[in-house]
């Protein structure tokens, strides 16, 4: 049995207190449950963040056949981290 209230709250308290963009945790190959902040990080302490839950999508699909590949068990452990981009100039 899946606890999603604990995935829920791994991915939202990881992207709320860090300075990212997405969290993403990999729950089962077929399962990701995704949180994206929209918007730059405010003094007021006011973050909006919208969670995802559902497939995969292309990438995050060749993510999971890696791992796979390197014998990972599901869920993955680590929640995958992605900053946001950097300015060009």
């Amino acid at each position: 049995m899946i606890d999603m209230k604990k995935f829920l709250g791994q991915v939202s308290s990881e992207i709320y207190y860090g300075k990212d963009k997405r969290t993403t945790k990999y729950v089962s190959e077929k399962l990701v449950i995704k949180a994206t902040r929209r918007g730059k990080y405010r003094k007021n302490g006011n973050v909006e963040i919208v969670l995802t839950i559902g497939r995969p999508n292309y990438i995050e699909r060749k993510f999971i056949k890696c791992c796979k590949k390197a014998g990972e068990k599901f869920p993955i452990k680590k929640i995958q981290l992605k900053p946001y981009p950097k300015k060009g100039k």
